[in-house]
């Protein structure tokens, strides 16, 4: 992608094409099983699309990537959705009867458009938990969805704390280290003051806490990671 007039509106970023990475998260605690994100749609495999300058493809499905684990979509307890963008909810519908985290902005306002990634869980009983502010995932302050707006008004980030030390995940709070240094703001968010807030938040909570952000989307961030399939502690 030409990164220069989408992803900053000053167009503050570096010229050049590059590489985005689309990355998803299993995170396994007390042998319960969060998914931070399904990626692009599972229609995308083995093809390449077009998406304003952007080229899309999908290598592996997140169901063939839980395989190599030797799990099913079932074996998931929860999904979280960073927010209600293609390439992060593509492959929701594998996961329909999951218990599912969103922020509430986005939910709502997906409802009754042709394309709704929530459409599953709208309706009496359904498990979700539209988010507002932060959310302890499992109760206990080790996993937590951080309230990041700006990029979609009920975008989150999540807070994984591991053995060898917190993981802030972005979601796309920012896209690219470049970005984050610039605070450079999307063309496409929806909120510029909100967007700078959550980059700054993250930020200290980066700096407060000693953490290594991980951007999804920037690959030289997900090599920090202990590559798939193995797990960061």
């Amino acid at each position: 992608a030409n990164f220069t007039k989408i992803f900053s509106d000053r167009e503050a970023y570096p010229q050049g094409h590059r590489h985005l990475t689309n990355s998803c998260y299993l995170v396994t605690h007390n042998g319960r099983r969060l998914l931070w994100d399904t990626g692009l749609s599972a229609d995308l495999k083995g093809k390449k699309q077009d998406f304003q300058g952007m080229v899309l493809s999908v290598d592996k499905t997140v169901p063939e990537q839980l395989a190599v684990l030797g799990l099913k979509p079932d074996d998931v307890d929860v999904v979280g959705i960073s927010h209600n963008h293609a390439d992060h909810v593509g492959q929701l519908p594998e996961f329909k009867n999951k218990p599912l985290l969103v922020g509430k902005p986005d939910f709502d306002g997906a409802a009754g458009k042709e394309e709704d990634p929530f459409a599953a869980w709208r309706g009496a009983n359904k498990p979700i938990t539209p988010l507002v502010g932060d959310y302890d995932v499992f109760g206990d302050g080790n996993v937590i969805a951080l309230f990041l707006p700006g990029h979609t008004p009920g975008h989150y980030g999540l807070l994984v704390k591991l053995k060898s030390g917190p993981v802030p995940i972005s979601g796309d709070t920012v896209h690219a280290r470049e970005a984050y240094k610039l605070k450079a703001v999307p063309t496409f968010n929806t909120d510029r003051n909100q967007s700078l807030q959550s980059m700054e938040r993250m930020e200290k909570i980066a700096k407060d806490t000693g953490a290594k952000i991980v951007i999804q989307h920037d690959d030289r961030d997900v090599a920090l990671l202990p590559p798939f399939p193995k797990a960061a502690q």
